[in-house]
């Protein structure tokens, strides 16, 4: 075993990668990734004693963010990155605890090994890294529930970046994470204390949502209802991938007038859903589908491709020279273009000029999609989607939000859309809408049935259209709404998103097309026995499950 990672859906066998990561991801990277979620451990037990003597840093809480989104699935593949992490994490910790010791203040937890390991070289960096990884927790129950939480935190932390990049930050959401994360080094705690702990950090989940919701909005206005143009236009162009809308602004800025077109890709797709950007004429459209279509879909695109989160594919000889990265994506031998200075911009004039000398995208598809669906949207025609369900013209809603992945099981979702009842509503947020986003599902009363809120993070816009129905129609309990949970899960910011449906009381949710390998059999028994937690079966079986309750 050179390794061990279970946190995404595509974990082998069902298990855990050993070797090497099904996303790519090499040993040495997983070990060290590993390693720099132990030092951000260390760091958080001095940064939760400095919080008490208002001694923290805005960098160090920054630096503690990007650390955990770093190691989301598909962010960083890059071994020297890491490694550069780690000892910018280390010099952060002893610094702190200098300072606190100078200070006379002493840390609880100060002697834990993550508070004093050192290391200098590469080798004894990566010999760390081999002991301080999932398996270093003994106890499967407590192992399930540490990394659960730690999983959630990593989705957590994603969330609260792109928040902080437009400027908006929350003490009460960081002093969380650094508690949290503190706590999976606390073996004086038992199942009971960390399921607490998991179900806190849904209710951050919430607030971190609903903290993106309103950085997103205020700098860029509430989503409309839009038609988006999948076809191509004549004029080279940058393709767009990820979830950071700041890094869509200034790219938007940087190429206009330049004859450079720009089309998004997989999770940057609700970017056309803004009002601040419909002004960018060169603003095309959108090009492709989920992330994992990437490795055919960058070779036809023809210019260059800038990925701004995780979602990265090995990228393949043929665009690899055309792929950028930015903020906590990276790959080796990738360019990566800085971050950009406090109240600055970043600077895309690399890719811009690699786009003036390529050709045009190559079309692969033509047509629209519409989305824009969020909750300000979805609440405007509220009489309208009251009057439907009271009618019978619309039995049932189905939550389908979620991850898109590789596999052929999740086939089962297109086909479950395809075979729903014609008085249904699809409810999607995430890339898990590319299973049916396209299918030529119709409406019902002028509403589609597919309504599609935006990104992952727009789950929460899901959840508030849930709470305010529940409000319309006088229910007590959110769970009597006419609405069932069929969710696709792919990686971390998933995770949190569940922990934040559960937090709000939402239960009976199905996860597919495959439950968590890093739920071990006694933590999977409490989520199915307290929230009815269940699996997917076949279309027909689920079907008939699902539509039983109407």
């Amino acid at each position: 075993m050179n390794m061990f990672c279970y946190q995404c859906q595509e974990a082998a066998k069902g298990t855990g990668c050993t070797i090497q990561g099904v996303c790519g991801k090499t040993d040495d990277v997983a070990n060290l990734q590993d390693l720099l979620i132990y030092t951000l451990k260390g760091i958080s037990i001095f940064a939760a004693a400095a919080r008490k003597h208002d001694r923290l840093s805005v960098k160090l809480n920054r630096f503690v963010i990007e650390g955990l989104f770093a190691t989301i699935t598909n962010a960083n593949f890059g071994k020297e990155a890491i490694l550069r992490k780690v000892r910018e994490g280390l010099a952060y910790r002893d610094a702190l605890h200098q300072e606190l010791s100078d200070a006379g203040i002493i840390a609880a937890m100060g002697s834990h090994d993550a508070a004093v390991w050192t290391g200098v070289t590469d080798a004894e960096l990566e010999e760390k890294a081999g002991t301080v990884g999932v398996l270093s927790t003994e106890n499967e129950d407590i192992r399930s529930l540490r990394e659960l939480l730690v999983y959630g935190l990593k989705g957590m932390a994603a969330y609260a970046e792109h928040a902080d990049n437009l400027g908006h930050k929350s003490e009460e959401i960081q002093a969380f994470i650094e508690k949290a994360l503190v706590s999976t080094l606390d073996d004086s705690l038992g199942a009971n204390e960390l399921i607490a702990l998991v179900m806190e950090c849904g209710k951050y989940g919430v607030d971190v949502m609903a903290l993106l919701d309103e950085a997103n909005t205020a700098a860029y206005g509430h989503p409309e209802i839009t038609k988006v143009n999948i076809g191509v236009g004549t004029r080279p162009g940058i393709l767009i991938s990820g979830h950071d809308l700041k890094d869509m602004e200034d790219l938007l800025k940087q190429t206009e007038g330049t004859g450079v077109d720009v089309y998004t890709h997989s999770e940057m797709l609700p970017a056309h859903y803004y009002p601040a950007f419909k002004k960018y004429d060169h603003f095309v459209g959108n090009y492709g589908n989920a992330w994992w279509k990437q490795d055919e879909e960058f070779a036809s695109f023809n210019g260059p491709i800038l990925m701004t989160t995780n979602c990265i594919v090995p990228p393949k000889d043929s665009y690899k020279d055309r792929i950028y990265t930015t903020g906590s994506a990276g790959y080796p031998g990738v360019a990566h273009i800085p971050d950009r200075a406090e109240g600055g911009t970043k600077d895309f004039s690399a890719i811009i000029a690699q786009a003036k000398q390529c050709q045009p995208p190559v079309e692969i598809e033509t047509g629209e999609i519409v989305g824009g669906f969020a909750h300000e949207t979805v609440m405007s025609v509220a009489d309208q989607v009251v009057d439907a369900v009271k009618t019978g013209a619309i039995k049932r809603f189905f939550v389908m939000a979620g991850c898109d992945g590789r596999m052929k099981s999740r086939n089962y979702y297109t086909e479950f859309a395809e075979q729903l009842p014609q008085d249904t509503v699809i409810l999607t947020a995430g890339c898990a809408k590319y299973k049916y986003n396209k299918l030529d599902l119709g409406a019902i009363g002028g509403i589609p049935r597919v309504l599609d809120a935006g990104q992952c993070n727009d789950s929460y816009s899901l959840a508030v259209i849930a709470l305010k129905l529940k409000e319309v129609f006088g229910l007590a309990d959110v769970n009597e709404l006419p609405i069932s949970y069929n969710i696709a899960w792919y990686e971390q910011k998933a995770v949190i998103v569940l922990l934040a449906l559960l937090y709000l009381g939402v239960k009976n949710i199905h996860l597919g097309p495959t439950l968590p390998a890093f739920l071990s059999p006694g933590v999977a028994k409490v989520l199915v026995e307290t929230f009815g937690i269940a699996g997917i079966t076949d279309v027909e079986t689920d079907m008939n499950l699902f539509m039983a309750a109407v």
